[in-house]
């Protein structure tokens, strides 16, 4: 008889969780599991077994599980509850369409408030994507670097949103990155953004980040067209 594996057993509890803590360090938990992939897609996340594993009610539990399911790691499927989002939806052109509406928006509230710090911290990233050779990582400084350039936008709730999106493409580059041939990703357009940004030339660096956008949607749906015709089920 096979034996089944806890799905949460990956996930490691080091000390009593504080009350006050309880729900951000769940949350934590979850999302480094699901971002690094030792909780696939699918799996469903059993909110009675979260609080046994962490010591908890089920209270922060739930509050957590809403926060990642408002991040589009987790969706809630009838009868299965929770379970880890797909790394790419069927509507992921959508998905980007409205990328670029949020981010071209958070980028121009940002541009005029960035300051030498902001832009210190994008070179930084751009360094550091020059010469990562960990894929895994690739995403999550791609991440970092555009955080950097939107983050002065004045408009919390916007930029909720925007991470969102930048996470989604995070965890499919960490899985995929390598599939697509891209190797580490072209930082012509990231050293662009940041120099339009430096010159507060706004418009011109919201135009760069289209083009930057477009082309990611160009190279994504080339990529997952050809998983389609590689598909056995096709």
């Amino acid at each position: 008889m096979a034996v089944k594996i806890n799905p949460l057993s990956s996930i490691e509890v080091h000390a009593p969780v504080a009350a006050h803590q309880a729900r951000s360090v769940i949350e934590e938990s979850l999302r480094n599991a699901i971002l690094d992939g030792r909780l696939p897609c699918g799996t469903a996340i059993r909110q009675e077994a979260l609080a046994t594993l962490f010591g908890v009610s089920r209270m922060p539990v739930r509050e957590a599980l809403r926060q990642l399911e408002a991040q589009g790691l987790l969706r809630v499927e009838h009868y299965k509850g929770a379970v880890v989002a797909p790394l790419i939806e069927d509507s992921s052109l959508e998905s980007y369409q409205l990328r670029l509406l949020l981010e071209s928006e958070a980028l121009r509230l940002s541009v005029p408030l960035l300051d030498e710090q902001d832009f210190a911290d994008a070179a930084a990233y751009i360094q550091a994507l020059e010469v990562e050779t960990d894929l895994s990582k690739v995403g999550t400084l791609n991440r970092l670097f555009h955080q950097a350039l939107y983050n002065k936008a004045p408009n919390k709730k916007l930029l909720a949103l925007v991470n969102v999106g930048l996470v989604e493409e995070e965890r499919f580059l960490r899985f995929n990155l390598q599939q697509m041939n891209l190797g580490p990703l072209a930082q012509d357009d990231h050293r662009t953004l940041l120099q339009l940004a430096r010159g507060r030339e706004v418009q011109a660096c919201v135009k760069e980040l289209e083009l930057h956008l477009h082309r990611a949607v160009k190279a994504i749906t080339q990529y997952l067209g050809n998983q389609k015709q590689n598909s056995p089920d096709v």
